[in-house]
């Protein structure tokens, strides 16, 4: 299983982050991949604040669960490839991604950490109708700290699985993370953090 991430699918997000100089900061050509490793963090239980870095910062996407074999899908076909999504949060260590990029190198330290790859529980396609209008958000001690909704993304879930299938032979149960709109932000020790996708209750999980 391996965990696929696209960066800077979102032109809010895009902006958000320009002054820091993180990522680009105009709309990609085409899907801009990541790999988070195995850092699926166990649903259920809690985060453990690591001690590689002092500035943890969420991210809040769709996932998308893959339960066939597939490589150089085509993107008419890509609804095929899976079945089930949910919320989840790619958590990154934004000091480490900082000092990665200002110095030019690669930054998987800052992305796949140990459990870092928070995934929600998993819901069947079918109930949330149109899935290129699919609001999803994050809460924060009861707090809505980020929201979304996919028709906001620069590509689509289909044209993520068929882009990515050219790089990556997808397997049944990788993961697809699909981008974070704008509102990422830091959490803290203390923190009781829930996500949401539709009006579903993914995950529910602590930080200590």
């Amino acid at each position: 299983m391996k965990i696929i991430a696209v960066a800077s699918n979102y032109s809010d997000h895009i902006a958000e982050m320009s002054t820091g100089t993180i990522l680009c900061q105009t709309k990609p050509e085409s899907p801009i991949f990541f790999l988070k490793g195995d850092a699926v963090h166990r649903l259920g239980y809690p985060f453990f604040y690591p001690d590689l870095s002092s500035q943890i910062e969420y991210e809040t996407e769709i996932v998308v669960r893959i339960d066939r074999i597939g490589k150089y899908i085509d993107e008419r076909f890509a609804h095929r490839y899976y079945s089930e999504l949910t919320v989840g949060l790619d958590l990154t260590a934004r000091d480490l991604q900082r000092q990665a990029k200002a110095a030019g190198k690669p930054w998987t330290a800052a992305k796949a950490f140990e459990s870092s790859a928070v995934v929600g529980q998993f819901f069947p396609k079918e109930q949330f109708g149109d899935l290129t209008n699919l609001d999803f958000r994050l809460e924060i001690d009861g707090h809505c700290v980020q929201k979304g909704n996919t028709h906001d993304m620069l590509f689509s879930i289909d044209q993520l699985i068929a882009a990515a299938s050219r790089i990556f032979p997808l397997r049944m149960g990788d993961l697809l993370y699909c981008g974070t709109p704008a509102g990422v932000g830091p959490i803290a020790i203390g923190q009781t953090l829930v996500g949401y996708v539709g009006n579903n209750k993914a995950f529910e999980m602590s930080v200590k």
